[in-house]
């Protein structure tokens, strides 16, 4: 029971000299150091953003017979450009010309029975009129050249599908384009599942880019006040090899429903493609300068953070540091972007590990100038 009455009272003295020891060394600290300090400034800055590009010709399509056959030449070669109409295969049409020329001997023959048909009705009508004929003898010829007239309808129709079909014996392309790889060499058989080629136009090209809820909400508002009028026309486009495209794009479009499993919508950049450089399913990045207006930017190293919240420590005109948490908009390379905070609000530059909450510090201001230079703004602030 002595023993540990004896713990309880040594606790309870290390206890009450904790706060005096840490005092002490707080006041020790502020007194021997000098704390760099900056004024928050409102800026304007162009944000440049990168996203991930899906790219697409602006047509692109995909090549299969209409009918079977045995592929009898194969007119283009692989990655050749071709002109709208230009015969791209020719499938065997012996069968076809031979249905042609029975859909149109049915077709002639059906006209023939009509021709008679008609005449039919025109004697019995005359009978009629002669009170030789009934009237029912009239009806019932007109029933039977009625008859032979849908007879007639049919056999037009069938000549004339006979005949297309004969005509898609010869493929040819819907646009002008190039052509992909080309899997049936002559002498295949191919139906109209079988995928003989496909076409794009890469004439212009369309980037798709995906962003989120957040993004999309910022870009539609600005939008509708008249803003990101530059940005739109102003799209520059990484390609794979890290070099940027000669060609600026514009911001045409956007998707009508966000993905469910990903809670992204896809935005789509028009790029013109002059030259043919660029091909249907290249990969590349969308870069884009978005425009933030009175803004505060807190360098990274003003900063920490405890679980998710960011925080820095803010100096009053007695040079009382406090702690502040704000709320980023974005994080880029050494800085965050802010709205949280006020313009010429004192912060702590330099030295945060060094400062506590509460504390009195001898202040060293940094101009904002300095600090952007320091933070690489020069190229960003507009």
């Amino acid at each position: 029971m002595k023993m540990y009455f004896h713990k309880v009272v040594a606790l309870s003295c290390m206890t009450g000299l904790l706060p005096a020891c840490q005092s002490a060394s707080d006041k020790k600290v502020g007194g021997d150091e000098t704390i760099p300090v900056t004024l928050l400034q409102p800026t304007t800055i162009e944000l440049p953003r990168s996203y991930v590009a899906d790219i697409q010709a602006i047509q692109f399509v995909e090549i299969k017979p209409k009918v079977e056959g045995f592929v009898e030449q194969v007119l283009v070669d692989e990655g050749e450009l071709v002109k709208k109409g230009q015969p791209l295969f020719r499938l065997s049409s012996e069968n076809y010309a031979e249905a042609v020329k029975e859909a149109e001997a049915n077709y002639k023959q059906a006209q023939a029975e009509l021709e008679m048909a008609n005449y039919e009705t025109e004697r019995v009508q005359r009978l009629v009129e002669k009170q030789i004929f009934s009237s029912i003898r009239l009806d019932q010829v007109k029933r039977e050249q009625e008859v032979v007239r849908m007879k007639v309808e049919q056999a037009r129709a069938q000549w004339q599908r006979a005949q297309m079909d004969y005509g898609y014996t010869t493929i040819v392309s819907p646009f002008a384009g190039y052509v992909d790889r080309i899997p049936y060499k002559v002498g295949s058989l191919v139906n109209p599942e079988s995928l003989l080629t496909t076409v794009s136009d890469i004439s212009e090209v369309f980037a798709y880019y995906k962003v989120n809820e957040s993004e999309y909400l910022r870009f539609k508002r600005a939008q509708l006040k008249g803003e990101n009028l530059q940005q739109e026309d102003n799209v520059e486009l990484v390609l794979a090899d890290g070099m940027v495209y000669s060609h600026k794009g514009r911001q045409e479009t956007v998707e009508g429903d966000f993905e469910r499993g990903t809670g992204s919508i896809a935005f789509r950049v028009r790029f013109p493609n002059p030259d043919g450089l660029l091909k249907h399913g290249v990969t590349g990045k969308v870069r884009m300068l978005t425009r933030m207006e009175d803004v505060c930017l807190v360098p990274q190293k003003s900063t920490f953070e405890i679980q998710d919240f960011t925080y820095v420590y803010l100096v009053d005109s007695l040079g009382v540091a406090k702690v502040r948490s704000f709320d980023p908009i974005e994080r880029y390379q050494n800085y965050y972007i802010t709205q949280d905070l006020q313009p010429n609000t004192a912060i702590v530059y330099e030295g945060v590990q060094m400062v506590k909450d509460g504390m009195s510090i001898r202040v060293d201001t940094v101009a904002f100038e300095d600090v952007r230079k320091e933070l690489h703004l020069d190229n960003l602030q507009r």
